[in-house]
């Protein structure tokens, strides 16, 4: 098959989780004989249209506006366009080029217009890999109203994105169920894991412990987008009760409307075992991840909706104990307590979450034995190898 994979964020310029795990798909469909493309925004470039190649796949950039680390207005209206954007850029090259199916990455809400046009053209099938359940989320944290003009206004391009896609993947079991709670035709919605890449972990070249003068130190570490959705204060709520402790030590690597938080709280409570930098490439994200002990992460407790962080496939892969917190009934507590691969509190649990950083910090076989269980945990149910089949089987079914 030829296909087309669509994602508003992708490799060599990115530092998110979705741009590798895109372009990890990418490669594993083209090892398993399929032509592969990839459509995604450049809102730096001064051209409609160009190409380029990594690794043998076709990236085929558009122009648009910026739609990261800018104001929320901004972003909104950007992201309404995107498919304004890319069709207006890629028509006549689509128009000569066809494909066998479309493969898109949600966020952003908006690909529907597009994949709509193109599914009409190529009279082809299309998946959809939901992986952020917007506006819902926002709803749920009391960032939105329920009548309000712009919910309706992104339910719609919410409504017509779902409608766009022959096939969607949600993340985990307890999305199903949300979806089917919310009485929507669920036959075309079924459970599609996030993935990663399992390669070999190279042996810590240190370079970070020494920059930042963390040797002999058990370092706590997250890294990822840092905003209200996470609710850092609980992470940072936590750095406190170690502040005495002067062999822990947690470092915040990362960009999003909550770093001012983590900053105000660090110099307000004088906290010397806190340290952020800002969001690094995905070779450096590694090689920093590599050095570090533990791997941290947080989710608002009033999401009614359930997130698989793409970050805790990082820590898997690179061997890290996991320790977070997760809103009530998030069935991503059960996969990694019954894994052994970290401990997973609910968000509401401060007691829970310290005893548990306590349990891990305590022992260095534990961490070991933790991280292990979590690499065997990412070959065993998180691999780029059988989510590539499951959307092959998708496409080919219709």
């Amino acid at each position: 098959m030829k296909l087309l994979l669509i994602v508003d964020d992708y490799l060599p310029h990115s530092i998110k989780v979705a741009a590798k795990m895109m372009h990890e798909l990418a490669l594993e469909f083209k090892k398993n004989g399929h032509s592969v493309s990839v459509l995604t925004p450049a809102p730096l470039q001064k051209e409609s249209l160009t190409k380029v190649e990594i690794d043998g796949i076709e990236i085929l950039n558009f122009k648009s506006g910026e739609i990261k680390n800018i104001s929320k207005a901004k972003r909104a209206i950007n992201e309404t366009l995107l498919s304004y954007h890319a069709w207006s850029a890629t028509k006549n090259f689509f128009g000569n080029n066809h494909f066998d199916g479309i493969v898109y990455y949600s966020p952003s809400i908006f690909w529907g217009f597009l994949v709509k046009k193109l599914r009409s053209l190529w009279k082809c099938d299309s998946y959809l890999i939901l992986r952020d359940i917007f506006p819902q989320w926002t709803l749920d944290n009391g960032l939105m109203k329920k009548n309000s003009p712009i919910y309706r206004y992104f339910k719609f391009f919410e409504w017509v994105n779902y409608k766009s896609a022959g096939t969607i993947g949600v993340m985990s079991p307890s999305n199903l169920d949300f979806f089917k709670n919310t009485k929507k035709d669920i036959s075309k919605f079924e459970v599609l894991f996030n993935w990663s890449e399992i390669s070999e972990i190279a042996e810590p070249k240190n370079t970070f412990r020494e920059k930042l003068d963390l040797q002999n130190k058990i370092v706590l570490f997250y890294g990822g987008n840092i905003g209200h959705a996470q609710k850092m204060i609980i992470l940072v709520d936590l750095a406190k009760r170690f502040a005495s402790n002067t062999n822990v030590h947690f470092l915040f690597v990362g960009k999003g409307d909550e770093v001012d938080l983590i900053l105000d709280e660090k110099e307000k409570h004088n906290l010397t075992n806190l340290t952020y930098l800002p969001s690094v490439d995905q070779n450096t994200y590694f090689e920093m991840l590599n050095e570090f002990d533990i791997g941290l992460f947080s989710l608002h407790p009033d999401h009614k909706t359930h997130n698989f962080p793409g970050k805790l496939l990082g820590y898997m892969a690179s061997s890290k104990p996991i320790l977070g917190c997760v809103n009530n009934g998030n069935d991503l507590m059960e996969i990694v307590n019954k894994a052994k691969a970290g401990i997973v509190v609910e968000s509401n649990s401060e007691d829970e979450l310290y005893q548990a950083a306590k349990f891990l910090i305590d022992s260095e076989i534990i961490r070991k034995e933790m991280g292990s269980n979590g690499r065997l945990l990412l070959s065993r149910q998180f691999s780029v190898e059988s989510v590539c089949i499951q959307i092959e089987k998708a496409l080919k079914k219709h």
